[in-house]
């Protein structure tokens, strides 16, 4: 067991929309990503998203509405739901998945992220 310094984790990548595993708790993974752009409208059919904005502010749009989250707030997507992430200046978010999920769900693109590296 040891201590995570999410500041120090950060500062380790720069490529955005490619999360990045700190831990593992209860079979889910710890991760964190850098946001900047849009990622794509996607689902997924089993999994809640749970999305920390650590930094920054992101934005994640629902078909019938539209969530932003700045620094310190949560929302949680739950299974089923498309949405598209997004933020205009970077920021840095924290997620709690189960281990299968890919960060594109449903959708497969140039974004999609099937080999996650652990920081």
């Amino acid at each position: 067991m040891k201590k995570v310094n999410l500041k120090e984790k950060f500062q380790l990548f720069n490529a955005y929309w490619t999360p990045k595993i700190l831990g593992e708790i209860n079979n889910c993974y710890v991760k964190i990503f850098k946001a900047k752009g849009e990622l794509v409208w996607h689902k997924h059919d089993r999994e809640d998203e749970f999305f920390l904005v650590v930094k920054g502010q992101l934005n994640i749009k629902l078909r019938d509405r539209e969530i932003n989250l700045k620094e310190g707030e949560f929302f949680i997507v739950p299974h089923g739901v498309e949405h598209l992430p997004y933020a205009a200046e970077e920021a840095h978010v924290l997620l709690f998945e189960p281990k299968e999920v890919i960060n594109t769900g449903d959708v497969v693109s140039d974004q999609t992220v099937t080999d996650l590296e652990w920081l």
